[in-house]
């Protein structure tokens, strides 16, 4: 966000030159002293003599003082119609407080007595220079230096001794130190004390950066003291200034104290980084020493435009600028509906630039001694728009806004942070999506040249709401090029009946997504009884844990990984990793090498006394609508006195019915187990093998198929059947065969 203050001092300080030049020019017809000069020098000569006087001098004086002295080398009086020549003239003109030493010299004039009419016949040269000491010093002491006289030259200049007034159509030229200028024609009125160049005028800046003005005409008044320009126009190699008006109003010493300039106010620089700068009026105010600006104030409409590697493009009501030293710009203030736009132009690679817009009422600038922005604060309310470099229908926008901002810049005069505090808030916009709103007592705002903002970090009561999720911790680092919200101490996540707390956590503010590390723990609080579920189907919390957790908004299914554990009353699953589905009440959870899944359900045995059995295995997939469980992988279930284990096993619960929904909170009830592959029934001292394992719980009968089945007991040996069915609570066998597969039985027999 470079800006080249140097371009707008220099604009300025040429300015400043200008009026010198301009000035220069007026005082010598606003102090036209030869006007009382010539009306004496037919009373001197005596026109009614017909002679001519070789050097003579006529002076006049007033409190001892001499206004002013001239002397010629030769007049010429004629008799016919009393006209007089004078040539070779020098008239010097001290002033009536003897503070000037000004000299106009030429080598003929004529005076008419009837018109009254004193012409110069030819060039007229004039010299300005003041003279401070003169009225300490001796009367007509020469000034014991001349410094930098303002030279002007003119022709056919008409001088009326009657009305005071004076004109010339011809050229009139003037010259100084900095510049010299032409213009075509001028006229001085003596009765209003106004000087008018009546076209073309133009003045040429000599020195290390040449500078040309232009106008199309020029007056000067003595009350109030002034300098007027019709559409002036300022050059130099890489910049152009223009208005439809200028006023230049000048102190008693004709040192330049203001200028006014109005209508279509424009500056324009050109090169790599050019610049456009519009305004409806312009006021630059001058200090005590000559050419130092002290201020200056662009208002109505300000806007300002750079091109470049960052263009920017700037609005006010109203613009200061505040110089010090030799003109230095020192700070900037904008007020009154200020916006700052800065596109990024994106480097190789990168695809997520964004445009960064400043609005507020007020800003204010302060100036580095290399010409370069420094610092920036924004007085009241003010807001941070971030939109993507390339819009489209879906296009997503955040807001900052804030009490106040500071910025800082680099050496290069490139914004790099931001700190907002306090009140701080930042506003994500979607169309057709519910905005994401954060809040904090304070924010700090990172940029990168290119990109726009990198980061933003709120501190301090964060909170933040999307949709009917919620948030809250310590502080809080948001990225706009990820969209990703980071949440560090105690963190606190809300959503739909969904409570998350963790060491940090991380969301994802486009898509909706959750991710928590450290410690995390979730509780699905708001729950609806589910008659015809299970394990989940009770009104009570279901809790979570796990060191990690990753929550998807849509369709609302949680990942949480590394010792995972999720219960509801004392229904639980344990396993390294655990999918839940909060919408449908489903399961996904999944083994590690050394940690299997593990659920525990409730079993009634032959007293009526409720015990548990306890099934892992390498995966689990259950939904609660459906009452079934189903494990594959090393399936192992563990009663007290039993183990079955298998490839696959499905598990079977019973329904809650619609008063145990609402008032039971025990375990989920076992209905049925089917195993299948590899099923492996142990006892104390008995073992049975088959393909397939039936299991129902209301009878606790185990019905084993396929394989054959068979049983291996310790007393009776191995007996194999068509079924084998084992009756946990009587410890009965039943074993079948058929026609074509009878019952085999194998006894060993001791020896």
């Amino acid at each position: 966000m470079a800006i080249q203050i140097s371009r707008l001092r220099r604009w300025f300080a040429t300015g400043a030159i200008l009026v010198v030049a301009i000035v220069g020019g007026a005082y010598y017809f606003a102090k036209w002293r030869i006007e009382n000069a010539l009306k004496e020098v037919p009373g001197k000569i005596g026109v009614e003599i017909q002679q001519s006087a070789q050097g003579f001098s006529i002076s006049k004086s007033e409190g001892g003082r001499t206004i002013y002295t001239i002397r010629a080398s030769k007049a010429i009086q004629y008799k016919q119609g009393g006209r007089a020549e004078l040539h070779e003239v020098a008239i010097t003109l001290y002033g009536r407080d003897s503070t000037r030493y000004d000299q106009i010299y030429g080598s003929d004039f004529q005076y008419d007595p009837q018109s009254g009419d004193v012409v110069a016949q030819g060039e007229v040269q004039i010299d300005l220079e003041a003279n401070p000491a003169g009225i300490v010093n001796p009367d007509q002491t020469v000034p014991r230096e001349l410094k930098n006289p303002i030279h002007l030259k003119t022709s056919g200049l008409v001088f009326n001794q009657k009305s005071g007034d004076a004109q010339t159509n011809e050229k009139v030229e003037f010259r100084i130190p900095q510049a010299q200028g032409t213009a075509i024609g001028a006229s001085y009125s003596a009765r209003d004390n106004t000087l008018i160049l009546h076209s073309q005028v133009q003045i040429d800046f000599s020195g290390p950066e040449h500078a040309s003005l232009s106008a199309m005409r020029a007056s000067m008044t003595k009350s109030p003291q002034a300098i007027m320009l019709d559409h002036p126009r300022l050059r130099n190699s890489s910049q152009t200034s223009e208005a439809d008006s200028a006023t230049l109003f000048l102190r008693k010493d004709n040192t330049v104290e203001r200028l006014l300039a109005q209508g279509n106010v424009q500056a324009d620089t050109e090169g790599a980084s050019a610049s456009h700068l519009r305004s409806a009026k312009l006021e630059v105010f001058m200090g005590e020493h000559r050419d130092a600006l002290r201020s200056a104030v662009f208002s109505g409409d300000v806007h300002m435009e750079t091109t470049g590697d960052q263009p920017m493009q700037g609005n006010a009501g109203r613009v200061v600028l505040n110089f010090t030293g030799k003109s230095l710009l020192r700070s900037v203030h904008t007020e009154d509906h200020v916006k700052l736009m800065q596109h990024q132009k994106p480097g190789a690679g990168t695809t997520n630039a964004q445009d960064v817009e400043i609005t507020g009422f007020a800003v204010d600038f302060l100036v580095s001694k290399n010409h370069r922005m420094q610092h920036a604060q924004t007085l009241g309310a003010a807001q941070i728009t971030l939109r993507p470099t390339e819009p489209g229908p879906n296009a997503q926008q955040t807001l900052v806004t804030a009490a106040k901002f500071e910025a800082h810049f680099d050496k290069a005069g490139i914004l790099t942070s931001v700190h907002g505090a306090p009140d701080t808030r930042i506003v994500t916009v979607t169309p057709g999506e519910a905005d994401r709103v954060s809040t904090s007592d304070g924010l700090d705002a990172v940029f990168r040249p290119g990109k726009g903002i990198e980061s933003i970090t709120q501190q301090g009561n964060f909170a933040y709401v999307d949709g009917e999720r919620k948030a809250w911790c310590t502080r809080a680092v948001y990225t706009p090029a990820t969209h990703m919200l980071q949440l560090y101490g105690s963190p606190r996540v809300q959503d739909a009946g969904l409570t998350t707390t963790a060491n940090s956590m991380r969301l994802d503010r486009s898509t909706g997504d959750a991710l928590a590390e450290g410690e995390v723990k979730s509780t699905y609080s708001d729950l609806k009884p589910q008659p015809n579920g299970a394990l989940l189907a009770s009104a009570s919390p279901i809790h979570v844990t796990a060191r990690s957790m990753t929550a998807h908004r849509s369709p609302g299914v949680a990942l949480y990984s590394g010792g995972g554990r999720l219960w509801q009353d004392a229904n639980v699953v344990e396993a390294p990793s655990i999918q839940f589905d909060r919408n449908h009440r489903s399961v996904v959870a999944q083994a590690s090498t050394g940690q299997p899944v593990a659920m525990v359900l409730m079993q009634t045995d032959k007293s009526g006394k409720s015990i548990p059995v306890k099934i892992t295995s390498s995966r689990l997939t259950y939904a609660d609508h459906e009452r079934e469980a189903h494990f594959e992988g090393g399936v192992t279930a563990k009663w007290t006195d039993m183990t079955v284990t298998s490839t696959d096993m499905d598990v079977f619960l019973q329904a809650r019915g619609q008063a145990a929904a609402t008032t039971l909170v025990g375990p989920g009830k076992l209905d049925r187990i089917v195993a299948q592959n590899q099923v492996v029934i142990v006892q104390p001292n008995r073992r049975a093998t088959g393909d397939q394992l039936v299991y129902t719980a209301a009878e606790d009968k185990f019905v084993m198929t396929g394989g054959p089945p068979s049983i291996f007991d310790a007393e009776q040996g191995k007996i194999t059947g068509v079924s084998l069915t084992l009756f946990r609570r009587d410890d009965r066998v039943l074993i079948e065969g058929d026609s074509a597969s009878p019952v085999v039985t194998q006894t060993r027999v001791a020896r």
